[in-house]
């Protein structure tokens, strides 16, 4: 049994994170190049947390340049256990107004212009994505969610769109048809990569918008997105605290997901015909295994 290390990805609108103990900056470099910016590490009681914003300080950084590589290697090299997404998105269904928070269980990824894997030519491993989420973990936060008082949904489908522009409307009526319930533009190729590097990984998808889609809301800007935005925040602040409380009382163990040890049977290439440079690239992402 091992200790809570809670890494928490903030999205749009969460660059930081209040009650820290002992908080302190840490920059940890990546052979997969610059991540997000440094990382504010800290305790909330018992429980250690290790916090990046995606976007990087001041929201330099668009969807398709965040380097998803960088920043999931740094979280495993500073020991984080187990991942938080909060994410901003768009809803493509009634029942998610702007405000609620909706606890995704699964993904449609429709990104073209990153990287996805931390494997490939000279190591090539295929690890499941059946199902993308932590349950554990996702359970927790949405119990979180509740204690502080925000509209929580259980469930619910993400589709991951390239961006950095918002749909169009005939876009926004396909995913509808498609049965997805929120749109955004970052936890691809995210959670991948959380999986590729054995991290349970949960995302906290906070609705800004009506997706252009409903015709009798106005449509998306940043000027409306904003303003919610500023209300989550502080709703997800809240339920990180109440996470963290309650994971001070919960042991943390494997899961029943096989999360933690998804590389065993997942690496093709044999040893003896790995690239030596990808290998040493690969040291904390699957040193495990290697």
């Amino acid at each position: 049994m091992s200790k809570w290390v809670l890494g928490v990805l903030g999205g749009s609108g969460l660059y930081e994170i209040d009650g820290l103990e002992n908080a302190r900056e840490e920059q940890i470099s990546s052979p997969w190049g610059e991540p997000s910016g440094s990382v504010m590490r800290g305790n909330m009681g018992d429980v250690e947390l290790v916090f990046m914003p995606r976007h990087g300080k001041g929201h330099r950084l668009s969807p398709t340049h965040v380097n998803y590589q960088a920043n999931i290697d740094v979280l495993k090299r500073a020991g984080v256990t187990d991942i938080l997404s909060i994410s901003a998105v768009g809803s493509l269904q009634q029942q998610y107004a702007p405000g609620h928070f909706v606890f995704i269980d699964q993904f449609i990824d429709r990104t073209f212009a990153r990287e996805k894997s931390f494997f490939g030519d000279g190591c090539v491993a295929h690890v499941s994505m059946a199902h993308p989420i932590c349950e554990r973990l996702s359970q927790l936060a949405y119990e979180a969610g509740q204690a502080v008082g925000a509209t929580c949904h259980k469930g619910g489908t993400y589709i991951v769109m390239e961006g950095p522009q918002f749909s169009t409307y005939a876009e926004s009526q396909l995913y509808r048809s498609w049965g997805c319930d929120v749109i955004g533009m970052t936890n691809m190729p995210e959670a991948k990569l959380a999986r590729e590097a054995e991290i349970p990984y949960a995302t906290v998808a906070m609705v800004t918008d009506y997706d252009c889609w409903h015709e009798e809301e106005d449509d998306v800007s940043v000027e409306n997105v904003l303003k919610i935005m500023a209300a989550n925040s502080s709703n997800a602040k809240e339920l990180i605290k109440t996470l963290c409380a309650g994971l001070q009382g919960t042991p943390r163990t494997n899961g029943t997901q096989g999360i933690e040890s998804c590389l065993d049977f997942a690496i093709m290439t044999p040893a003896d015909v790995r690239n030596p440079e990808l290998m040493a690239k690969l040291d904390a992402v699957a040193g495990r295994v290697l």
